[in-house]
């Protein structure tokens, strides 16, 4: 190792390179944001990084894999998020359900969630890591949560993923395809309360 930090060939080190290719999927994500998928390119990405395009190809193989890169961390902040929600003490359900609900909305009908959605539709390799990150994980961590509540004693449901099915047809309703589809997302405070209100529906139809 030389002394600054490098290796003897001058390779940076592991947390370097795991910080340079945090800061491509950040330039990723700005561009994404900014020109849309169909003006996503690995140069934009390199240039807006301060990296290569050789760098970006090593990391990501193809401008799918960085999609996909981006997908995937996307999925796993939002993962985590839920699965700290639903690790709290449950003694107020209605509390941590709206809390579970509001995060849901604010995410789905973000701007970073729409365009990821939007760059998934191009693909249906990226639309099927997208559910696989996504929904197909998300959706068991809540469920799993309603299923010990009933477990418990504190709602009648037969089948958790029958019940998360409900709770989330309840919070994201017709919201989600509709700012897919260019209507602006809602207001926080509209969101809270949307979600408030989903909340109390479900209970009404599960809570014991």
């Amino acid at each position: 190792m030389t002394a600054d930090g490098h290796g003897r060939r001058g390779r940076p080190r592991a947390g370097e390179q795991a910080a340079r290719r945090a800061a491509a999927l950040d330039a990723a994500l700005a561009e994404l944001l900014g020109r849309g998928v169909t003006g996503l390119t690995m140069q934009g990405v390199a240039a807006r990084a301060g990296s290569s395009k050789e760098s970006l190809y090593s990391w990501f193989g193809s401008r799918q894999g960085l999609l996909a890169a981006l997908i995937e961390r996307q999925a796993e902040q939002v993962n985590t998020a839920v699965a700290a929600a639903v690790a709290r003490p449950a003694d107020d359900i209605a509390a941590t359900l709206t809390a579970i609900a509001r995060n849901l909305l604010t995410l789905l009908v973000g701007d970073v969630s729409v365009a990821l959605n939007r760059a998934a539709m191009t693909s249906e390799e990226l639309a099927a890591l997208l559910l696989r990150h996504g929904r197909h994980t998300t959706g068991p961590l809540v469920a799993d949560f309603l299923g010990a509540l009933a477990r418990r004693g504190r709602l009648r449901i037969d089948d958790p993923g029958e019940a998360f099915q409900l709770l989330y047809g309840l919070v994201v309703r017709d919201l989600q395809i509709r700012v897919l589809l260019g209507e602006p997302a809602p207001a926080e405070e509209e969101l809270s309360a949307q979600a408030r209100t989903a909340v109390r529906r479900f209970l009404a139809l599960t809570a014991r």
